[in-house]
């Protein structure tokens, strides 16, 4: 017997997915990682006319899986667009991440001095009424001085968050922010690592980029005391990338060299996997393993960065992105 698809639909806090059954024609959820919104896409057919068109601003709350195995909430949405188009006759909603949507508006001005990023994390939280969750990494971590000038918090933590490689994200009302690859979800569980082997998979996609062309990366800092500049390396010095900034610290530079490293060994290659059958609990930032490929993907650590499902009422595929999860410098 072969699996059956589900999914949940709920308009306004109703169950309206039982009236869609025989009217879906598609069902699409992009889950990204970072600041940007997530997207639910539906169209269903109207060849009786008789579809009420949802209001835009209305909120769709989801849930999918399999048939008999329980359904994985994947959170809510608000109605940005609804197009009608025929013959024949079908409709189009197009939604957002209810979370995402505002994007912590409101520029400020203000300069963050000799703070942990667990208190910038709590400030930032605070203003828009989000629990903060923070990355046990980032714990303790003092950031001597950052400015935030005419520039909003959703921008401003994603700069923090590039400065400190790490992944800020708003998620069920709670403001996240923690090493990229060491994702955590809305409620503060670490995301289990998954294995994919190729007979999951329908098609697939390898592409790397060449790997030597930097071996590390070295940031430059001043040293009060000694009135001179140092550096500091994370990886090998045989052919570094050197930031241009000079950091006022050698934690500051240290975290950047760092952040940079990483960024360039997640850069080394991508692999682009469609499962034969979804998988509602994949999730952006879950550490994944392949089996099954060639031996350099497979002994390649990947990180998961973007997942779309897709649903009919008979088909359920789960298309994911990874890049290279590297090595903690």
């Amino acid at each position: 017997m072969s699996r059956r698809p589900d999914y949940r639909i709920t308009l306004q806090g109703k169950t309206i997915s039982p009236e869609l059954r025989a009217r879906l024609i598609s069902l699409r959820l992009t889950d990204r990682r970072g600041m940007e919104a997530d997207q639910l896409d539906i169209t269903l057919t109207d060849d009786d006319a008789l579809l009420e068109l949802p209001p835009r601003g209305a909120t769709l709350a989801v849930a999918i899986g399999w048939h008999d195995e329980g359904l994985v909430d994947r959170g809510s949405y608000i109605v940005d667009e609804v197009e009608h188009s025929g013959s024949p006759d079908q409709v189009s909603i197009r939604a957002r991440s209810a979370d995402m949507r505002e994007g912590l508006p409101g520029k400020r001005t203000q300069s963050w001095d000799g703070l942990t990023l667990e208190d910038i994390v709590a400030t930032i939280a605070g203003r828009h009424e989000l629990e903060p969750i923070i990355g046990d990494t980032f714990k303790g971590a003092l950031l001597e001085h950052i400015d935030q000038t005419e520039e909003s918090d959703l921008n401003f933590l994603t700069r923090l968050a590039e400065r400190y490689d790490a992944v800020a994200t708003v998620k069920a009302a709670r403001l996240i922010f923690t090493t990229a690859g060491q994702a955590i979800t809305a409620s503060g569980v670490e995301i289990p690592a998954i294995t994919l082997t190729r007979k999951d998979g329908d098609q697939h996609r390898y592409i790397a980029t060449d790997r030597n062309s930097y071996t590390g990366a070295v940031a430059v800092w001043h040293d009060p005391d000694e009135a001179e500049q140092r550096e500091v390396i994370a990886g090998s010095d045989d052919n570094p990338k050197r930031l241009r900034p000079t950091y006022a610290s050698e934690q500051d530079a240290l975290a950047a060299a760092r952040s940079e490293w990483q960024r360039i060994q997640r850069g080394q290659a991508q692999f682009s996997l469609t499962l034969a059958e979804g998988n509602a609990s994949l999730m952006p930032e879950t550490p994944a393993t392949l089996r099954g490929w060639k031996a350099e993907i497979d002994a390649t650590r990947w990180l998961v960065t973007e997942v779309t499902h897709e649903l009919t009422d008979t088909a359920y595929t789960s298309s994911v992105q990874m890049e290279v999860r590297g090595e903690q410098a």
